[in-house]
Formats: structure tokens, C-alpha cells, sequence
């Protein structure tokens, strides 16, 4: 319960504290920020992740309800958007990125429960894999329902 309540003091910095240094990240910030690095924290729900951004787009370890398979990160705009799951059923949430000191909040785009705060670690200590389960982040994002520009870091870069 005072984790919880921690987090949701760090919020409220994060909203209320404009003397405190904090910044929203740009898309390059946080590409440069994730990419390669493991991002760990807890959501206001209570539900901890852990996830390494590997360079190729696949997000490996527990996104908070359970250990990824076929999860996809990638940045549009100034956002990080996750998609979780095969084509069909897939999930997608998008946030930003808020640095408030050593720490970052992320802040669901769409659904408030799901904000968080993480730390960013480099590289990948917790050793974080794919258990030999293969998956192409590629083809996953660039098929995303109803997420319109091509989610895929090859296809958007063609355009």
C-alpha cells in the first residue's frame, strides 16, 4: 500500500510541480532513452513490468499481467506504444513520457489506471528473453488495427 501511495505522490509532482525539473520526452528522446534498455516500474493499479526494449522492436519480459509473447514497442509522434498479442485480439496502448528527476512517468493515452511510474535501466541485467519463442515485431506492428500510418519501423520509413 505505500508503493501505491508513492506512486501517486510521483503523480501528482508530475502535475503539480512545475518548479521541479520534468519534461515531456519528443520521439527521438525517447527512442534514445528506450531502445536497448529495460524500463521498470509499477502502474497506479498496482501491477508491476518489466520489459526490455530490444533494438529490432520486441518487448520482452512482463508487461504487467503476465510474460510478453508477440509484444511490440515502438514510438509515433512523441509517444511509446506497446502492442501485445497476434493480430487477432491484439492489445495497444500508447503513452507519454514524462521525465520528473531520476524517475519517468508514463502516461496512458486513453485509460488513466494504466500510468506508471518506471525507471530505465541499461541494457539488459534481468536478462530478459523471448524463451526461444520466436517473433517478428516487424509484420506484428506494421498490421495494428485502426492505428493508421504503418506501425513498422521499415514501412514508416519508406513513406
Amino acid at each position: 500500500m505505500r508503493v501505491l501511495r508513492a506512486i501517486a505522490a510521483l503523480l501528482a509532482l508530475g502535475l503539480a510541480a512545475p518548479a521541479m525539473a520534468q519534461q515531456f520526452l519528443t520521439g527521438d528522446e525517447i527512442r534514445q532513452a528506450f531502445d536497448g534498455n529495460t524500463v521498470s516500474g509499477r502502474f497506479v493499479v498496482g501491477n508491476r513490468f518489466s520489459e526490455y526494449h530490444a533494438t529490432d522492436g520486441r518487448a520482452l519480459g512482463n508487461g504487467g499481467w503476465g510474460e510478453n509473447t508477440d509484444a511490440c514497442w515502438t514510438v509515433r509522434n512523441d509517444n511509446v506504444c506497446y502492442y501485445y498479442g497476434p493480430l487477432r485480439g491484439r492489445i495497444t496502448h500508447c503513452y507519454t513520457v514524462q521525465a520528473v528527476g531520476r524517475l519517468y512517468v508514463l502516461r496512458h493515452l486513453t485509460d488513466p489506471q494504466l500510468t506508471g511510474a518506471v525507471t530505465i535501466e541499461p541494457g539488459n541485467p534481468r536478462n530478459l528473453g523471448d524463451h526461444g519463442k520466436p517473433w517478428i515485431c516487424d509484420g506484428l506492428i506494421s498490421r495494428a488495427p485502426g492505428q493508421g500510418a504503418p506501425m513498422s519501423r521499415r514501412l514508416a520509413a519508406a513513406q
